[in-house]
């Protein structure tokens, strides 16, 4: 079982009989086949976004590729080209999420990122300039087609064996373990948490565009960030070593160096309801001196998380084995490792960066 889009008729993105038949539902009475809320803000984006039809011109992927700077930002969903520059600012997850795929294929992060991509389609419509041209692939061609093909026909079968349906009892049984055991919230702020994992979840593990993974003056990660370090003189210690104070320094990251970002990006935003709420979880923490944290906390299956954003993290373990023959067919690797062997190569890829760093910093002379 395949799902696939409507096609777009007189342009538009949702097939009018459908809001028809939803809103003559709706007149008797009854609620329409996506609900009275969903079919509301249907409506409202299709009026808004009921435009002409107009002809579309038609793109290469080298063309497209020429517009990823801040002020020009092109992306491509579905074979529609995009130009989505000025409507940057307004993009609920950010204007940062966008420009990470300017000049690139978002189809599998948009579907990935969106629980009703057909509601956006339309608000997307007036920000559509063209397609791709008939010759082209629908994604890069420095992409494996027959690997992006695969892993969509994955999603579809996720989506028809329900695995993006969350079950409400166990989202209730982690409430209330979060209300009794762990003293209503971490004190960290909700906006800020979103501004970051936006950007996470779609350039996981990319240098510089995954704030996760930038951790500097503490660490430099990966192959660039040491580099660049290195050939900017940038050397708050000696790099080289950080795999040695890593046991000591990581557990100071989260007071040391999330805490305070968190504080500063509810300040410079003027967030004062996220304010409000951090003040009342420090209240709270020293009047009740320390929370039972638990001794082991672990992120099993994480990987999951990035692929499929918006699939409850109870379905993760069955979801495993498909992705598991997914690496295996194109030969990707697979990591499931224990949490000891995990602490040792992080030990080892600290060494190595650092490593990097100094290479760089010591056969670059000063910019």
């Amino acid at each position: 079982m395949t799902f696939e889009e409507k096609p777009e008729g007189n342009g538009s993105l949702v097939d009018e009989s459908q809001l028809d038949l939803d809103a003559k539902h709706q007149a008797n009475g009854k609620p329409g086949a996506s609900g009275k809320a969903k079919l509301s803000a249907r409506q409202e984006a299709y009026a808004k976004c009921n435009l002409p039809r107009k002809s579309l011109n038609t793109y290469t992927w080298q063309e497209i590729q020429r517009h990823n700077q801040k002020t020009d930002q092109w992306l491509v969903i579905n074979r529609k080209v995009y130009d989505v520059t000025g409507w940057a600012d307004r993009h609920p997850g950010g204007r940062q999420v966008l420009k990470h795929y300017a000049g690139e294929d978002a189809t599998d992060v948009f579907r990935a990122m969106h629980l009703d991509p057909d509601i956006v389609r339309l608000y997307l419509k007036p920000l559509l300039i063209g397609e791709l041209a008939p010759e082209e692939p629908n994604q890069e061609r420095n992409k494996n087609a027959r690997l992006v093909e695969d892993f969509q026909e994955l999603r579809r079968t996720l989506e028809t064996l329900n695995m993006f349906n969350a079950n409400l009892g166990f989202f209730f049984l982690h409430l209330t373990q979060i209300l009794i055991l762990e003293a209503l919230a971490w004190g960290l702020s909700a906006k800020w948490w979103n501004y970051r994992h936006f950007q996470h979840h779609v350039k996981t593990n990319i240098y510089p565009k995954d704030p996760d993974i930038d951790a500097g003056p503490l660490f430099v990660l990966g192959d660039l960030q040491p580099v660049e370090y290195g050939k900017k003189k940038i050397k708050f210690f000696d790099y080289e070593k950080q795999h040695l104070i890593f046991c000591l320094v990581s557990p100071f990251l989260i007071p040391v160096y999330f805490y305070p970002e968190s504080i500063l990006h509810m300040c410079h935003r003027r967030h004062w309801e996220d304010i409000a709420w951090a003040i009342s979880f420090y209240i709270r923490y020293f009047i009740t001196f320390s929370p039972f944290y638990g001794i082991f906390g672990t992120m099993v299956l994480i990987y999951l998380v990035n692929l499929f954003p918006t699939m409850p993290r109870h379905n993760c373990h069955k979801v495993a084995p498909l992705v598991k023959s997914l690496c295996a067919k194109y030969g990707l690797p697979y990591v499931n490792k224990p949490m000891l062997k995990a602490f040792g190569d992080i030990l080892r890829a600290l060494k190595k960066y650092g490593a990097l760093w100094k290479e760089a910093y010591c056969t670059h002379s000063e910019i």
